[in-house]
């Protein structure tokens, strides 16, 4: 025990042994992005400014649907984690519960969302 510093005699906590996990996660969905996000804005880029018609039939390709999805899906599954990371450091207690658990409703209902409208969009 005399290896121990204070704050863990005194917390009695050590690692969460979740930290790798979490930081590969991260960086999965980085590398990711650094492909869907150009991927995306080189595809639908020339259809912003098209009449309705126009982007309805766009997205009734497979390619283009699925590639809005996956981004949407990457992009807010990426936030998730990093509001989480920031929440963890900055904020303590009770209060860093409430808001994790919220920001990971407010992720999955912005996915659930995103992909219900290119649903719409696509069928």
């Amino acid at each position: 025990m005399r290896y121990l510093t204070d704050r863990k005699r005194a917390i009695g906590a050590g690692s969460a042994k979740t930290g790798t996990a979490h930081f590969w996660a991260m960086k999965v969905s980085s590398v990711g992005l650094l492909i869907l996000i150009p991927l995306f804005l080189f595809t639908f880029g020339p259809r912003l400014g098209e009449p309705h018609d126009v982007v309805l039939a766009y997205f009734e390709r497979p390619f283009p649907a699925i590639v809005a999805a996956l981004t949407i899906t990457v992009s807010f599954l990426h936030f998730k984690d990093g509001v989480q990371v920031l929440i963890e450091d900055y904020v303590h207690g009770r209060v860093q519960k409430l808001l994790i658990v919220g920001m990971i409703c407010v992720s999955y209902g912005a996915i659930a969302t995103g992909l219900f409208a290119i649903a719409r969009l696509a069928l």
